[in-house]
């Protein structure tokens, strides 16, 4: 084993600056939603830094907003008040139309499930994201074939996502998601559905990329081995992020 939680964990409160130039900085975020309940408080002035090309790992329990954190960073939700930057972009001031350009040129995204189109091809899939800016479709392609050699897909690029095993359309979404050279990878359990041996490849993919793309990348996960291997570790409960101490254990 790489790594692991030991018994004795200790989290701390979240106060000394992630090292580095940040890349992603909160501030006071508060997040809310109303429930036949009543207000439900999710964040209540969340502070978090991320230095530009860190891999950091959120954990937490199921329900405590891991989800939604990657939402706001990304541009796929709105907090209640608070700021949120990715480097100089004050994200929760974009209107909708710049907040989809947003994610388009900055953010890559990676979910728990892929949400490949069934009716496209792996090249297709990959190339939509640039056809979407209005990048010429052959020129598009030439680069999702490139991605796709990158990820080791370069013979499945005509299959489409029913004839690929879930770590080959694992690895076709993170392809999909690096094409347009974002700077701020966001991945939520991209390994979730997978087996241990695939999920420790993909997680293989995700490292190897991040290193060799100067990316940013914040991964929600519940996998504390694979969470132990990122450079820090975060863990969201009621409301904040503590850093989590972690021990490495040898086999």
């Amino acid at each position: 084993m790489r790594s692991a939680w030991a018994s004795s964990t200790v989290d701390r409160p979240l106060e000394a600056k992630a090292s580095g130039e940040p890349m992603v900085r909160l501030r006071g975020v508060k997040k809310s939603y109303q429930t036949a309940r009543g207000e439900l408080q999710l964040f209540d002035g969340l502070d978090m830094e991320i230095g530009a090309g860190e891999l950091v790992a959120v954990v937490g329990q199921s329900g405590s907003g891991k989800s939604t954190l990657l939402h706001l960073l990304g541009a796929l939700d709105r907090p209640s008040s608070g700021e949120i930057y990715c480097a100089s972009t004050s994200v929760a001031a974009l209107n909708a139309k710049e907040a989809a350009r947003f994610r388009n040129e900055r953010i890559g995204y990676v979910w728990q499930f892929h949400y490949l189109l069934p009716e496209f091809t792996a090249q297709e899939n990959v190339a939509m994201p640039l056809m979407a800016r209005g990048t010429d479709r052959a020129v598009a392609m030439t680069e999702a074939d490139r991605w796709l050699s990158r990820v080791g897909l370069e013979m499945r690029a005509t299959h489409r996502p029913g004839e690929l095993s879930g770590g080959e359309q694992q690895r076709v979404a993170l392809a999909r998601a690096l094409v347009t050279k974002p700077r701020l990878l966001l991945a939520d359990e991209p390994t979730g559905d997978l087996d241990a041996t695939t999920a420790e490849m993909v997680f293989g993919w995700i490292e190897e990329l991040h290193r060799e793309q100067g990316l940013t990348s914040l991964l929600v996960t519940h996998n504390l081995e694979l969470a132990g291997r990122c450079a820090r570790v975060l863990r969201l409960e009621r409301g904040r992020l503590v850093e989590a101490s972690q021990e490495l254990r040898h086999s």
